[in-house]
């Protein structure tokens, strides 16, 4: 018997991504806390970008809560920047080991010549590189082997380190790492899982198979998509009350998207265009559940660029956020400028 997919409003999928991501309401500060709002990891690559998306979902942020023991650097998904968590370690390096031959042993043999290098010792990732005969960019490969750690303050060349691999089996580090994508961005593809992870669609297609006794299909405005079958009552739950402001930093996992993802998030082509650009992306302004304009800062001035007319609640929500950002290199106070 053939079952029919659920069916999901564009509403319900935000306000579960939005649930899941916990952007509705801020985590309790602590390990928890930041264990959970690094669920699907937290793109670096911007400076401190990974620190303003803590704040964007747990209380208390500090300008330093990016390096608490709870959590780690390392080079993740598509060998961007990213912090997540420490217990993740090996899903987010292991879960991204390739699966062909050649590029096995690459990442195999980078990450050797990198021990024998270091040993213990530290050291800016473009003197290693250098030391090897290689430049710094591919020292990357060898994340994947889950033995390559980083510290990038996004002032400095990220400085690197090795340490023992994980004890863990890379295809089921996958499944694992799939699995986390949905339980935070489904309803979802084995495409848009592909693109996110870097693995390609061949290997987003092979895993979706590998999962799809735990999937429920959905329906949604852009197509078929797929969830974890115990997150459908997630799903179909009512939504609840939306953060009224959160300012999402430049490759926040909500918006980390590609093709028809993006139209579901942003309906408006002009909007779309504003938010992804071709160069460096700006923030995302987040208010009561919609994107609904960007933001750019420049030491302590906040400019934001709204798509439409806000009420004065929200301009105070939005200038409130601005406000606690928790950015270690501000000797003055954060200044809010309104642009259009």
């Amino acid at each position: 018997m053939t079952v029919a997919p659920v069916q999901a409003t564009r509403a319900q999928i935000l306000a579960f991504r939005r649930r899941a991501g916990a952007l509705d309401e801020r985590l309790p500060a602590g390990r928890e806390g930041l264990e959970r709002a690094a669920w699907v990891g937290l793109q670096d690559s911007m400076p401190r970008a990974a620190l303003l998306s803590i704040h964007a979902r747990v209380e208390d942020t500090h300008s330093s809560s990016w390096e608490d023991p709870a959590l780690v650097q390392l080079w993740g998904p598509r060998y961007a920047a990213y912090v997540v968590a420490a217990r993740d370690l090996a899903l987010f390096s292991l879960g991204l080991f390739p699966d062909d031959l050649k590029s096995q042993r690459r990442s195999q043999d980078l990450a050797v010549r990198l021990r024998t290098l270091l040993g213990d010792a530290r050291m800016p990732y473009g003197e290693a590189g250098r030391a090897l005969g290689m430049h710094g960019n591919r020292l990357r490969y060898a994340a994947a082997t889950g033995t390559v750690l980083i510290r990038w303050d996004g002032a400095h060349q990220p400085t690197i380190w090795t340490i023992p691999p994980p004890e863990a089996d890379p295809a089921e580090m996958r499944l694992a790492l799939a699995r986390r994508y949905l339980q935070v961005m489904g309803p979802t593809s084995s495409q848009s899982f592909g693109r996110w992870a870097g693995v390609g669609p061949r290997v987003g297609a092979a895993v979706f198979d590998a999962l799809g006794s735990e999937f429920t299909a959905v329906s949604t405005p852009i197509g078929h998509a797929w969830i974890l079958t115990p997150d459908e009552p997630a799903l179909r739950a009512a939504a609840g009350s939306a953060a009224p402001a959160r300012l999402l930093p430049s490759g926040d996992a909500y918006y980390l998207l590609q093709g028809a993802d993006r139209e579901l998030l942003v309906p408006d082509a002009e909007q779309r265009a504003a938010l992804w650009t071709s160069r460096v992306w700006p923030g995302a302004l987040l208010v009561d559940g919609e994107i609904v304009g960007t933001w750019r800062r420049a030491s302590e001035v906040v400019t934001i660029q709204a798509w439409r007319r806000l009420g004065s609640d929200e301009i105070d929500a939005v200038e409130a956020e601005a406000a606690g950002l928790p950015l270690p290199d501000l000797t003055r106070a954060i200044v809010v400028r309104w642009d259009g």
